[in-house]
This record gives structure tokens, sequence and C-alpha cells, in this order.
């Protein structure tokens, strides 16, 4: 550790002595599993502020083009902020949840359908919201290309290695595409969904955060890929939400981490409800920020796998 985290660490520990006199965190009595647990907090805090670096910092138009290798849907999505074009950056990112980055491919993949496999048009938001349908039809002719024919690996990132291609699947990113277009309602643009959603909140970023979490119907996508396209747009800046829960009903990975935390093993009978509202007092006592309830949910997720040592999250 750097002596900056290595400073954070230390706080961290101490705020969780004390957190753990009136919560007991069983899962901590190990000092192994302890070191590793604030090594992924440490970890988490990181990877999440990286967005709101890259939002300060210049951006090379290239993130935006799909045709180059160095497109990045969530630099693109700056680039598109700052241009004024905002429903473009919300596709971008959505875009960067739904295909996610592979650790072998990048973001290949996504890049190549929005960037229709080099042609000179693009799957961008005035496209896909004015013709959903006609993805479907481009997909189901290219879908083999995309699936590798042309010798080309492409990949969804590790939250969505379980996804298809397939033009046909109700699961698949054609049926995604038209939920997610019915979803925001053109002529509807997103920021008047935020809004309108906001005020139905009472302006509560974390009230917003949660109707739009429960509003959100889209194909294959559940709880992990809602808390990560939420999460996004509010470090990408494009709406004012943030969670006041990590949303364990249906959790697997920080499910099994909140259990382990609190009642000393994966398997601990604890409910959802309850890991819910321990993690909002540790939240409360950490005194993590914002972005809080995403970095408890990002650490304990990658702390289960490996909880005697730290093993970083690659992708």
């Amino acid at each position: 550790m750097r002596p900056a985290d290595r400073r954070r660490a230390q706080d961290l520990d101490a705020q969780l002595r004390v957190f753990s006199r009136t919560r007991s965190l069983l899962g901590l009595r190990n000092p192994a599993y302890r070191d590793a647990f604030l090594e992924q907090l440490v970890e988490s805090i990181r990877r999440i502020q990286y967005i709101s670096v890259i939002r300060t910092r210049d951006v090379s138009p290239l993130r935006a083009d799909p045709s180059s290798d160095l497109f990045d849907p969530l630099k693109a999505a700056v680039l598109r902020h700052r241009a004024g074009q905002i429903d473009e950056a919300f596709w971008l990112a959505f875009l960067s949840v739904y295909f996610g980055k592979s650790r072998r491919t990048g973001w290949r993949l996504a890049g190549d359908v929005y960037g229709q496999l080099g042609s000179a048009r693009r799957w961008d938001w005035a496209r896909i919201s004015g013709r959903p349908r006609a993805f479907r039809r481009w997909l189901s002719a290219h879908e083999g290309t995309l699936s590798g024919s042309d010798g080309i690996l492409r990949q969804f990132g590790n939250h969505r290695k379980y996804e298809s291609l397939d033009a046909s699947s109700p699961r698949g990113p054609a049926a995604a595409f038209e939920g997610y277009v019915r979803w925001v309602a053109p002529p509807r643009t997103h920021q008047m969904l935020i809004a309108e959603v906001a005020r139905q909140a009472g302006g509560d970023p974390r009230k917003t955060f949660d109707r739009l979490y429960h509003s959100m119907a889209v194909a294959s996508f559940g709880r992990t890929a809602k808390f990560d396209y939420l999460t996004m747009i509010g470090k990408l800046g494009l709406a004012p939400i943030e969670p006041g829960s990590t949303y364990m009903q249906g959790a697997t990975g920080p499910q099994r981490g909140a259990r382990l935390l609190f009642g000393g093993k994966p398997s601990a009978r604890l409910s959802a409800t309850d890991l819910d509202s321990w993690l909002i007092e540790l939240d409360r006592q950490l005194q993590l920020g914002t972005h809080g309830m995403q970095v408890l949910e990002d650490a304990l997720c990658n702390w289960q796998k490996h909880p005697g040592r730290f093993i970083p999250f690659r992708g």
C-alpha cells in the first residue's frame, strides 16, 4: 500500500473498531481477514473515485471513436456531456454497463456494436431511440461476426459474462435496448426522466435513485446491472442521485460478503433487510461520502472471494 492508502486504511480500521462496540463484526476477528477487508475498502474507494478524476482531465477525442483501439464509453460519455450531448452521454454510460469491459478484449464488444463494426453509422442514441427494432435486424445479420467468426475475440465484461448476443433472445441486446428505450420513453429525454422522478421523490437524491432502480425494466438488467448503471450516471454527474443502501435483496457476492462480515461466515442466516440496515449504519460510521454504499457493496463483493488475502479486482 502507498503511504496515503495506508493512512486511510488505519483510519478506517479505527472506525471499524468503534462500530464493533455496538454491532459485532465477526468476520474481522481473523487478522488476515481484517487486513484484506481494509485493503478492499481502500481499493474500492480509489476505483470509484477514478470516475470523478476523469471528469476533470483532458480526454482524447479518440475515446469516443468506436473504430479506435482507444475507444472507452465512459470517457466518451464525459466528452459528450461536456459538449452538451446529454442523451448520448447517458446512452454511452448504459452501453458501458451493458457490455462491460473485458479483461482480455477491453471495450471491443461495446465499440463494435456502437460503431456498427466499423461502418460510417453508429448505434447512437438518435438512431437507437428512433429505430430500436432496426437494431434487432442489424444484430441478427452480424451476430456471427460479433461472436468471432471473423477471427476477432470480443467478450462481455466479468459481471456480464453469461450474457448472449442472440438477436432473438428475450435477454439479448436487442431486447435490452428496446426495453431501455421504452424506459426513457422518447421524445422524453434522459434529463426529463430524471427530473420527473426527482419531483416524485421530493428532490431527495437517494429516493430518486430508489425510484429509478425499481422502475428500470430492462431485459437482463438485474440487481447488479441496475445498481452499476445508476451509480455510474451519478458519478459521471449526469444525474443528482446516490444509493441509499447496498440493495442486498437479490445480490450474490455482496450478500455473501455482508454475511461473512456480520455473521462470521458467508452462509450465516441473516436477512437481506438486516444486512442493508447494518451497512447503512456502517457507512455512517466510516463516513465514506456520497458513494459510500457503492464502496461497501464493491468491497464486500471482492473480499468474499478471497477473504484471507487481498486480491485486487481487475475485471
